[in-house]
C-alpha cells in the first residue's frame, strides 16, 4: 500500500531535478567510469536513475525493486553472452539504490556485498554527492566483478556504457 507521503514525494518530484543531479557532465563521467572499469573484468554494467513514478504505478504498489527489475529487462542487462550483466538503479524519489546482477555473477559476489555497495551509494547521495556516489558505487561494482569474472581474451562491450535517465 502506498503511503500518502510516498505518493506526494513521487508526484512532486520534478523531472528537472533528476537532470540537475545527473547533468551532462555527470552522465559523461559515469559513462567513462563504466567503460574504463569494464576492461578489468568480463561483466557489463548499466546505470539507470529515475525520479518519481507515475500515479498509476504508485496506486498499483510498484516498488523501486519492481522498477529495477523492469529496467534490467528493458535495458537488456540479462542479455549478455556469459550472463554477467549488472544494473545499478537509483530510485531518487524513494531514496533507494538497487543492484541487480545476472546469474553468472550474482551469487559469486553475494547479496551482502551488493547491499553494502548500495548503502554506501545511498549515504553519498543523501549528502548531495550524486556524482561521487555514483562513481564510488561503480568502482565498487567493478572491483566485485573483477574478483569473480576476470576478463576473457574476447571481451566485447555488449551493452552501452552511457547511463540512462528513466
Amino acid at each position: 500500500m502506498t503511503t500518502f507521503r510516498r505518493l506526494l514525494r513521487h508526484l512532486l518530484w520534478p523531472a528537472w531535478r533528476v537532470r540537475r543531479q545527473f547533468d551532462a557532465a555527470t552522465l559523461d563521467a559515469i559513462g567513462a567510469a563504466i567503460a574504463a572499469g569494464e576492461r578489468r573484468h568480463d561483466g557489463e554494467v548499466r546505470f539507470a536513475a529515475e525520479g518519481g513514478l507515475a500515479l498509476h504505478e504508485l496506486l498499483r504498489g510498484v516498488t523501486s525493486h519492481d522498477r529495477a527489475v523492469e529496467a534490467f529487462a528493458r535495458l537488456g542487462v540479462w542479455d549478455t553472452e556469459r550472463n554477467t550483466g549488472v544494473l545499478i538503479y537509483v530510485g531518487m524519489a524513494d531514496r533507494t539504490v538497487e543492484i541487480l546482477a545476472d546469474r553468472g555473477v550474482a551469487r559469486a559476489v553475494g547479496a551482502a556485498r551488493w547491499a553494502a555497495i548500495c548503502e554506501a551509494m545511498r549515504a553519498r547521495f543523501a549528502d548531495g554527492d550524486w556524482r561521487g556516489g555514483a562513481e564510488a558505487g561503480i568502482a565498487a561494482v567493478h572491483e566485485a566483478l573483477a574478483a569473480v569474472a576476470p576478463p576473457q581474451a574476447d571481451n566485447p562491450n555488449e551493452l552501452p556504457d552511457r547511463p540512462v535517465l528513466l
